[in-house]
């Protein structure tokens, strides 16, 4: 089932960049394009190439989403990154903010060479034209979609430069970036692209996955009737809740079921693996006995983890004491053949069962990123929905996730009290998701809750990279946020 990953590095070559050239923003190739967007296979692993820059952002994203809110703490060792996200002092050029500008980029520069070649091509040649082209739209999308939402205003750019004009391409305002590029983009890939995929092309961006991201766009946009409307077709397309939460993330199980909708894939044991399962499971140092205890029942390869997403006490005691989702999104122990061993009370406190999977060897899970799944639609609908003044309505999808969950389900409440339920049910449903950082900013909440974290009014955005101000050195063109100076 994701056998397509294993191609995913084939159009790097296709694509090597100047030695001189913006970092952020790689130029054309000094390589004729020309010899290399030809054939259908040729698309394909162009296509790819794009697909496994995803990869490589996606470790880390976490960071982003979870970390920086107030549901995930960093974990036992204090001087790392991820500790400087968590208390908002992370550095203007720390290595994350570095590797987010340019593997984004990486991923646009890939897509526009891409498009660009693509359009001068017939269904004769190239008979999956529609579908690659979808895909890649897609792509370039979710790419500036998460580069507004952590950065702000971006560079735009929207086909192949050359390096000397890669040096004058400006900051264009978040509006613009999803009115000209985000939004038609993705309005041009949900026609083009397929309903589901067979055989090892299963796990490509869909119909429902550009709708479903569509729906998110506006609803970030606080867009509510064109949210409810591009939502509710994602709810005619066949998805369905899996009836057990927990199967969500047992990985011995078809991670394309009912509910998925979008994946960050990963495949271990050939160099394409995840290193959630790693990030994520325990150390001796952070967990004592419990470490051995989680890597024998497992099957890691050893008690040797990153003791990272690290659920807060708040998120840990609030939920219901009969939630399904409760023992796998955060634990404080384990029960191994009726025998429970509880976390060291001098490490990390707490943890999360998401993303562990057996492995042969460290960082190299099968563990994927979820980017979008179908309770995010019920969710993001049901929200939509309450905003528009349909609460009965909103309370019905909202309740679909309830139940699952097997927890009561809500009626009769006002639109302000349906408005708190679900913002507090996607904390339950989407525990380190890289969602709760994204939510608060969105609804226009994050100050307020980070505010005893050391957040301040400037820091629902990141910092530019400092290295990338430095090369274009030209506060007209490329400015850094204000605060960050």
């Amino acid at each position: 089932m994701k056998t397509f990953i294993g191609l995913l590095l084939v159009a790097t070559a296709f694509l090597v960049s100047c030695s001189k050239k913006f970092i952020d923003i790689d130029p054309i190739s000094t390589v004729s394009t020309d010899q290399v967007y030809k054939t259908d296979n040729d698309f394909q692993n162009a296509v790819n190439g794009v697909y496994a820059v995803f990869q490589t952002e996606y470790a880390n994203f976490w960071q982003y989403g979870d970390v920086r809110g107030d549901d995930t703490k960093s974990g036992l060792v204090s001087n790392l990154p991820v500790s400087d996200m968590d208390k908002f002092i992370l550095n203007n050029d720390a290595d994350i903010l570095i590797q987010t500008w340019r593997n984004y980029y990486k991923a646009i520069y890939r897509a526009n060479a891409i498009l660009d070649k693509i359009q001068s091509v017939t269904t004769a040649a190239v008979p999956n034209k529609d579908r690659y082209t979808g895909e890649t739209k897609f792509l370039r999308a979710l790419a500036y979609f998460n580069l507004v939402r952590i950065f702000g205003d971006v560079p735009m750019v929207t086909t192949p430069l050359s390096v000397d004009d890669t040096y004058k391409v400006p900051r264009e305002k978040v509006a613009n970036v999803y009115d000209k590029v985000i939004v038609p983009d993705l309005q041009d890939a949900e026609g083009k692209l397929p309903k589901t995929y067979s055989g090892a092309d299963v796990g490509r961006a869909t119909m429902g996955a550009a709708k479903s991201l569509l729906g998110k766009v506006y609803l970030t946009r606080q867009d509510f009737p064109k949210a409810e409307s591009k939502l509710q077709e994602v709810t005619t397309l066949g998805y369905n809740l899996l009836a057990n939460y927990n199967d969500l993330w047992d990985y011995t199980k078809n991670e394309h079921h009912s509910e998925y909708i979008f994946d960050i894939e990963y495949e271990e044991g050939i160099n394409e693996g995840s290193i959630f399962t790693t990030q994520f499971s325990l150390s001796f140092q952070g967990a004592g006995t419990l470490a051995n205890v989680m890597a024998t029942a497992y099957g890691l390869p050893a008690a040797g983890g990153g003791d990272q997403g690290c659920p807060t006490d708040f998120l840990f005691n609030n939920y219901d004491a009969n939630d399904a989702r409760k023992n796998v999104s955060v634990a404080k122990g384990l029960t191994v053949n009726g025998v429970y061993t509880a976390i060291s009370p001098t490490g990390i406190g707490s943890f999360t069962l998401k993303y562990l999977t057996a492995m042969a060897k460290a960082n190299d899970s099968r563990a994927n990123w979820k980017v979008i799944r179908y309770a995010d639609v019920l969710l993001m609908y049901a929200e939509a929905l309450n905003e528009n003044g349909k609460t009965t309505d909103a309370l019905t999808y909202l309740n679909m996730v309830r139940t699952r969950a097997k927890v009561p389900t809500y009626s009769g409440l006002t639109k302000d009290d349906t408005r708190e339920k679900i913002y507090l049910e996607r904390r339950f449903e989407f525990y380190l998701e890289g969602q709760r950082w994204f939510d608060l900013v969105r609804t226009g909440r994050a100050l307020a809750t980070m505010a005893p974290n050391g957040m301040k009014d400037y820091m629902t955005i990141f910092p530019i990279p400092q290295a990338q101000i430095q090369i274009i050195n030209n506060p007209s063109i490329l400015p850094q946020n204000p605060g960050y100076n």
